[in-house]
């Protein structure tokens, strides 16, 4: 049989919150915003699903190049590619070591 191929395949462990921490996020973190060269941390919050990056990114830290509707548009260093990750602000976290 084929495994499955969806959007959260394998991140059983790297989704997973804590017990303190289960269930919805606090509404504010959907209302921060960010200001273009800023700098961000990709923390996927798995509670909420729309605007979510793939799981490749998560704990990746990048620059804020621009929005794109209600979300960033975050430059990440994959590699030796940059790479565009579109995510919303609930799975961002500002970086405190600019």
């Amino acid at each position: 049989m084929q495994a499955s191929s969806g959007t959260r395949t394998k991140t059983r462990n790297k989704l997973k919150k804590s017990v303190r921490a289960r269930g919805l996020s606090p509404i504010t973190k959907g209302f921060q915003t960010f200001e273009t060269g800023e700098k961000v941390n990709i923390i996927i919050d798995p509670s909420i699903h729309k605007g979510m990056p793939f799981s490749r990114f998560h704990g990746l830290t990048g620059v804020v190049v621009g929005e794109r509707g209600a979300a960033y548009e975050v430059s990440v260093k994959d590699g030796n590619k940059t790479k565009m990750v579109v995510a919303r602000p609930e799975h961002l976290v500002r970086n405190v070591d600019n």
